[in-house]
């Protein structure tokens, strides 16, 4: 009798712990060590796939309420003074955020200087190729492959996988002895991170990292590894990461409970 509830209570606590917060076909929810894992299969889910920019800054959840959306996240970079963007979004086929109209990126001596750099960071791609729906993380400026046409998009940075462009996409400036003298989105520091990744052509893969485990970019990398990721890439971090399922799950970083004012989402109908 000891034995067999000894069995059933150790029964219990393992499913307890490794048990996915939801799971269901099309997507599933995991969450282990403070990081909320998300994985969307297969190709219909796709087409349930929106990135979406508001006129004025709202909070994640607000978004979230806005689209009745099952999934939200946040995705691009914006300036919070003016509430102008800093990443290329597109929504249904059309560009809804272009930072070229941020006066305040192109007034901003750093910027203007690299510019190049700012202006082709990394981007999550869902694409329209005859009649299917492909998933890419590619550079902003890469070409469309021909036959396919760009569905929605959202611009953020830096990759992370296959390797980490944290220089190359203008988020450290080194000197002439290699020493980092500015950073951005703190790259190089522990922090709550929102992460997009690939695994094959089917599988996109949302990473929350809370502050319950805070992470740097190079956490960051050995994570997606471990995962198998073939590419993956960082949307806006810190106290921008945000997640709403439903009415189920909320997060909210570094934040008094309502949420940071954010531009840009990811939607998952």
């Amino acid at each position: 009798m000891k034995l067999m509830k000894l069995f059933l209570t150790l029964v219990i606590t393992f499913s307890a712990v490794f048990s996915p917060v939801f799971a269901a076909g099309e997507m599933s929810i995991d969450k282990d060590n403070g990081i909320y894992h998300i994985i969307l299969k297969g190709e219909k889910i796709k087409k349930k796939i929106k990135f979406v920019t508001s006129e004025d800054l709202i909070t994640n959840r607000e978004a979230h309420q806005k689209a009745k959306a099952t999934l939200t996240v946040n995705a691009g970079f914006f300036d919070p003074k003016n509430g102008k963007t800093i990443s290329y979004v597109v929504t249904d086929r059309i560009t809804s955020a272009d930072p070229m109209f941020n006066n305040s990126l192109l007034l901003n001596p750093f910027f203007r200087k690299n510019m190049n750099k700012i202006l082709n960071r990394s981007e999550f791609r869902v694409m329209q190729c005859g009649n299917k729906f492909e998933y890419s993380i590619v550079s902003h400026k890469s070409e469309v492959p021909f036959g396919c046409a760009l569905v929605t998009s959202a611009q953020g940075g830096p990759l992370i996988l296959p390797e980490l462009k944290m220089e190359e996409e203008g988020f450290i400036v080194k000197n002439e002895a290699g020493e980092v003298i500015r950073e951005s989105a703190s790259v190089l520091h522990k922090t709550s991170r929102t992460i997009i990744g690939l695994k094959g052509t089917d599988e996109c893969h949302i990473l929350i990292i809370t502050d319950e485990n805070p992470m740097d970019l190079y956490d960051v990398q050995k994570l997606c590894n471990e995962l198998k990721l073939d590419r993956a890439m960082a949307f806006d971090g810190g106290s921008s990461t945000s997640m709403n399922y439903k009415d189920k799950i909320e997060v909210v970083s570094k934040g008094d409970g309502g949420g940071r004012m954010l531009k840009s989402f990811m939607v998952v109908y």
